[in-house]
C-alpha cells in the first residue's frame, strides 16, 4: 500500500504537469490567434488564480451543493464516534462531521488537508449499514484524507474548472472578434478544436485520477480495520441498494464513496468510480493476504 501511495504522489505531479500543458496550449493558441504574446501569460495567470480560488472554496461548495449539514456527537453519536475512533487509530486530526439527508447509501470526504478535512455520510448509509460496515466506509473516506487524496482532487477539480473557463473564453473571442481582424484560418480551426477537446481531455484525466484513488482508499480501509470483509459487505449492500442520490451533481460526483449519479452502459465509461465488482474482487484478494 505504501508503495502505491508513493507511486500516486509521483503520478500526481505528472498529472499537474499535463494540466499546465493544456492551459499553456490554450494560451499559446489564443496569443497566436490575436498575435499578442502577452495573452499566453494572461491565460496561465488566470488559470492559476481560478484554480486556486476553486481549491480553497471547493470544500464549502461541495457541502452546499449536496445540502450537507454539520452534526455533533449529541446529534449523531454513532457516526461521530465511528469517525472519532478511526481518527485516534490512524493519528489523524478530528475532521468536521456532516450528514446529508438522502436515502441513498453514500459518503464523501473533502478539504484541503487533514487539518481542514470534512467527512460526510448520507442518512441512507447510516440506516442500512451495521457498525462494522459503517466503520469500513468511514475508514475508506479517512483513507482519502490520510493519503492526501482530498488535496489532489481539489487541485484537479480546480484545474479542470480553469481549463473549461479558458476554453469558453477562447470560443467566445472567436465568435465575437472584430471583422477587421484576419487571423490565419488554420489557427481558427485549431482554436475551435482545442477549445472543444481541452475540457474533454481534462475530464478524462480527472476520471483516471479518481478511479486509481478509490482503489487505494479501499486498501487503506482494509489495512486500518484489518477486516476487508466489512468493506466487501458494505459494497455489496450499496451495489444491491443503489448509490444514486436524489440530487444529482456531476461537479462533486468524484468525491463520493460510490457514484451518486444515475446512468448505465456507455455512461460507465465516464464514471469517476471503478465498478463495484472490481473493487470487491480486489478486496477479496487482499483479504487472502491479511
Amino acid at each position: 500500500m505504501y508503495s502505491a501511495i508513493a507511486a500516486n504522489k509521483r503520478k500526481t505531479w505528472l498529472i499537474m504537469a499535463v494540466f499546465a500543458v493544456i492551459i499553456g496550449a490554450l494560451g499559446w493558441i489564443l496569443s497566436s490567434l490575436y498575435r499578442q504574446p502577452m495573452l499566453l501569460y494572461v491565460a496561465l495567470i488566470v488559470g492559476g488564480v481560478y484554480a486556486l480560488i476553486e481549491y480553497f472554496a471547493a470544500a464549502k461548495l461541495a457541502l452546499a451543493l449536496n445540502n450537507a449539514h454539520e452534526v455533533t456527537k449529541k446529534d449523531q453519536p454513532r457516526l461521530y464516534r465511528t469517525v472519532e475512533n478511526l481518527t485516534i487509530a490512524t493519528g489523524l486530526p478530528m475532521p468536521k462531521v456532516y450528514v446529508i439527508d438522502d436515502p441513498a447509501p453514500n459518503a464523501f470526504a473533502t478539504g484541503r488537508d487533514p487539518g481542514h478535512s470534512v467527512v460526510a455520510a448520507t442518512s441512507g448509509l447510516l440506516d442500512i449499514m451495521d457498525d462494522t460496515e459503517l466503520e469500513s466506509v468511514i475508514a475508506h473516506e479517512l483513507g482519502h484524507v490520510q493519503n492526501y487524496d482530498i488535496r489532489v482532487m481539489m487541485i484537479v477539480f480546480g484545474l479542470v474548472s480553469a481549463i473549461s473557463f479558458i476554453a469558453d473564453i477562447l470560443l467566445r473571442l472567436l465568435w465575437f472578434r472584430d471583422e477587421d481582424e484576419s487571423p490565419n484560418p488554420v489557427m481558427i480551426v485549431l482554436a475551435i478544436v482545442a477549445a472543444i477537446l481541452a475540457p474533454f481531455i481534462a475530464l478524462l484525466v480527472q476520471l483516471a485520477v479518481s478511479r486509481r484513488r478509490e482503489y487505494l482508499a479501499d486498501s487503506t480501509s482494509a489495512m486500518t480495520t484489518r477486516y476487508p470483509e466489512g468493506l466487501i459487505r458494505a459494497l455489496e449492500k450499496i451495489r444491491d441498494h443503489g448509490s444514486a442520490m436524489r440530487k444529482q451533481n456531476t461537479a462533486t460526483a468524484h468525491l463520493f464513496f460510490a457514484s451518486p449519479l444515475k446512468g448505465k452502459s456507455f455512461a460507465k465509461f465516464f464514471s469517476t468510480h471503478p465498478p463495484i465488482e472490481d473493487r470487491i474482487a480486489r478486496l477479496k484478494t487482499m483479504g487472502n493476504r491479511l
